[in-house]
């Protein structure tokens, strides 16, 4: 008993155990996470053009971004506004449309359900690109699959609001997948027989739904909504790639310019870049604050 060492807590040997397999993630995570964001945030305060060292300028890019009379300004706030449009239009499709989706195949008896969701989550597994240009033969005004079909006349990706409809069908024919598995994984532990019951008790589908699905799905809806909406402020590939923030910059959302002013053909404004994209991470912030608030709120 007396030769015997002190035992180290549990807690500690396990971790000093574990850290030779956590190690390297941990360096890869600090070399392309953490030290990225860290120096993102010092660049916001500097005025750089990818060229030699920054420049320490305080908070004169942020002052710049909110003083009316300067170019940064006027690009900032209008695709600030065009993000926002998107986030509005194009979250609460990427939420409802799976819901009830796989509200449907809960409450219906259907053959083929798998293949069902299958149909749907393939499109997720596809990049933004690859499905852009599938989509950019579907709208195009001359020969795209619409207009022939239909004998329509509609510029989708040259006219408002063709252009932004273009880009919602997209992002919700790549979103609605992953949603709707989410959706359905948590209604497969609701049983049939209280639907049964409440339709003896003489509820309705939509006294169902309010009753039964939304409690039996409210945690993961909770989850879904703050990733959709991260996501969506952080729209990118979309307008891009289907109609280059056109026409006339009306879909040209907040990261675009953030690409543009930090990798430009001609001089960057990496320092500028820096602060819009901190400023966009605030926002982020500070919204997903209040949804996790109601989150709590209501559990």
């Amino acid at each position: 008993m007396g030769g015997q060492g002190k035992r180290r807590p549990l807690g500690q040997k396990s971790f000093w155990h574990a850290f030779p397999y956590i190690a390297p993630h941990m360096v890869v995570f600090a070399i392309f996470g953490v030290i990225p964001i860290f120096f993102g945030i010092y660049l916001a305060f500097t005025r750089w053009n990818l060229v030699g060292s920054p420049t320490w300028v305080g908070l004169d890019n942020f002052k710049l971004i909110f003083d009316k009379s300067t170019y940064f300004y006027s690009i900032f706030w209008r695709d600030m506004w065009h993000t926002i449009i998107f986030v509005l239009i194009s979250v609460p499709l990427t939420i409802i449309v799976p819901l009830l989706l796989a509200w449907a195949l809960q409450t219906k008896h259907l053959k083929g359900v798998g293949l069902f969701q299958a149909i749907f989550y393939v499109p997720g597994l596809i990049s933004v690109a690859a499905g852009a240009l599938v989509w950019r033969l579907v709208f195009n005004s001359q020969f795209g699959l619409l207009n022939t079909t239909f004998r329509w006349d509609i510029n989708w990706l040259g006219k408002q609001p063709w252009a932004w409809i273009a880009i919602f069908v997209l992002s919700l024919w790549g979103g609605i997948g992953g949603n709707l598995i989410i959706y359905r994984s948590a209604l497969s532990g609701v049983s049939q027989d209280l639907y049964e019951a409440a339709s003896v008790d003489g509820a309705g589908p939509i006294r169902q739904f309010f009753s039964i699905t939304l409690p039996a799905i409210k945690l993961p809806l909770f989850y879904t909504t703050i990733m959709t909406t991260g996501g969506a402020f952080n729209v990118w590939g979309q307008p891009q790639m289907l109609t280059g923030g056109g026409p006339a910059y009306t879909s040209q959302v907040l990261l675009m310019d953030i690409r543009n002013l930090a990798f430009p053909q001609g001089p960057s404004a990496a320092g500028m870049a820096s602060a819009m994209a901190l400023l966009l991470g605030i926002i982020l912030m500070l919204i997903s604050l209040v949804q996790i608030f109601f989150m709590n709120k209501e559990d």
